[in-house]
């Protein structure tokens, strides 16, 4: 194994990793904003850790630069796209869920 190959298991690891905690913060979270949040984030930094981690096993050939351009892709359009899902949920109201605050005793 070279120095690449040992360098490149880590950053995949680390991608699975990522996104089996956006996974599970999309079915444990209450809401849509705070689940598009910790999917919008986790997915993109999951990603690209793993094509990062592929471009490493790949080394300098076509294949790994296309692995590039679609590396760049996602890191510009998937924040974008997650940012236009919850602005869009705002303007059609969708209210965001806060804690209860009924049972916060207020001094007067």
């Amino acid at each position: 194994m070279s120095f690449f190959d040992l360098l490149s298991i880590p950053l995949i690891s680390a991608g699975v990793f990522f996104l089996l905690v956006g996974s599970i913060g999309l079915i444990r979270l209450p809401d849509f904003y705070s689940r598009s949040h910790a999917t919008g984030k986790a997915d993109t930094l999951g990603i690209l850790l793993i094509l990062s981690g592929f471009i490493m096993i790949e080394g300098l050939t076509l294949n790994s630069a296309k692995m590039l351009i679609i590396l760049t892709f996602v890191a510009l359009t998937n924040p974008t796209a997650t940012h236009a899902l919850a602005r869009a949920a705002f303007f059609f109201g969708v209210k965001p869920r806060f804690k209860d605050d009924s049972k916060i005793k207020v001094k007067k």
